[in-house]
């Protein structure tokens, strides 16, 4: 982008946040594949249509205009994919599309690209707005695949691919809470209840998991991102990841 004067550059961008800005505009908050977390303003964003457009899950063709190096960038678009109308009669999907929103806005630097986490933030979007049921009964894997990502993209992976103690690839059945590596069953020995359970579907493509097998999944990602993405900043996690957590809860409660 040509900084020293008005230079579009137009992209398909995720949506993570849009407040009122005035009257009739809105800041909006979008992840692009090349740029990463971008922060601008939409004129007219404040209205009933724009902000339809401009709703945080949304995929929107986006032209971006950036007026010198200091100015608020512009946004204006397009509708390529919406994803959060389509799940009002899904709260359990809807509360994920929320999570991942807002861990986006809040755990992201500006400006930085993040291709291999734009990836994988478009498909589960796209997943989990293509069928609300569907979506509501098998989305919760794929998000908590996705919070994986982001904390490889955060560098702080998660290595589940051998023994931290034996170096053994089988029976892999916890996480150190410190290190972040997989242990084995044999490995854990009398440590085992110091252990993060690993649930298979982290590990298995195959292996969807039940709602136990998620509420784990979502503690062992929800502590790595707790302790390394807004612990050393003092902050707990989003009040939308905690809802999803609750709600994953009270459908476990409801089944």
């Amino acid at each position: 982008m040509n900084k020293g004067g008005v230079s579009p550059a137009e992209a398909p961008a995720l949506v993570v946040s849009a407040t009122l800005m005035g009257e009739t505009a809105a800041r909006v908050h979008v992840l692009t594949e090349a740029e990463g977390l971008v922060r601008g303003m939409v004129h007219g964003g404040a209205s009933r249509a724009g902000r339809a457009l401009w709703q945080p899950g949304n995929v929107v063709r986006t032209t971006i205009r950036q007026r010198g190096d200091t100015g608020l960038p512009t946004f204006s678009g397009e509708l390529l994919y919406g994803c959060a109308g389509r799940l009002f009669s899904a709260p359990l999907a809807l509360a994920m599309v929320q999570s991942a929103c807002t861990l986006l806005e809040t755990t992201l630097p500006e400006r930085e690209p993040c291709l291999p986490l734009f990836a994988a933030s478009v498909r589960l979007l796209s997943f989990l707005g293509y069928d609300a049921a569907v979506a509501e009964r098998e989305g919760m894997p794929h998000y908590i695949l996705w919070e994986a990502e982001l904390l490889r993209t955060l560098g702080f992976g998660l290595d589940l691919q051998a023994c931290a103690v034996t170096g053994c690839v089988d029976n892999l059945a916890y996480v150190s809470p410190r290190s972040g590596r997989a242990v084995s069953e044999e490995g854990a020995g009398a440590w085992k209840d110091r252990l993060l359970p690993l649930p298979a579907f982290l590990r298995d493509a195959q292996a969807e998991g039940d709602i136990k097998d998620w509420q784990q999944g979502l503690a062992l990602t929800g502590y790595f991102l707790e302790r390394h993405a807004f612990g050393q900043r003092h902050h707990p996690l989003p009040a939308a990841r905690t809802r999803l957590a609750q709600r994953l809860a009270q459908s476990d409660e409801a089944g």
